[in-house]
């Protein structure tokens, strides 16, 4: 989104890209980001469905030793663990989607407010035109 005011009488651009600081993010805040961008992956999804089907073929077919039989209780540890570490993390994401968003919406909002003054004092200058050229 490129958008175009005036400043001193010389156009600028406004990138809200450039205009975002980001606050220095800790390694927890990171990780964070890491594990949401990469968990909600179709090549996450993918992968964890082949460690699923593999793991059940392997407890159900192997005849020596079965390290999770049928139930599969550990198996369902592990993917209850990963759930459990998962949702605090992508909700810390989106937390800080949510912020750069609001930091968004504010810059629109104080852009169009100064779009509305100008075109009003385009207006104005307007009428004051033609009540000059009625004259």
């Amino acid at each position: 989104m490129r958008l175009q005011y005036k400043k001193r009488g010389a156009m600028e651009i406004f990138d809200p890209k450039k205009h975002w600081q980001h606050p220095k993010r800790t390694i927890g805040q990171k990780s964070a980001d890491w594990i949401t961008h990469h968990a909600g992956s179709w090549t996450f999804i993918l992968t964890l469905i082949g460690i699923l089907i593999l793991w059940i073929i392997i407890n159900t077919m192997a005849w020596n030793y079965k390290w999770d039989p049928y139930p599969f209780i550990l198996f369902n540890l592990l993917l209850s663990t990963l759930a459990a570490l998962q949702a605090p993390m992508i909700l810390m994401s989106q937390n800080r989607t949510a912020e750069r968003d609001r930091w968004k919406a504010e810059q629109d909002y104080k852009v169009n407010k100064k779009a509305e003054k100008e075109v009003k004092q385009i207006q104005k200058d307007l009428r004051r035109l033609l009540e000059k050229k009625k004259r």
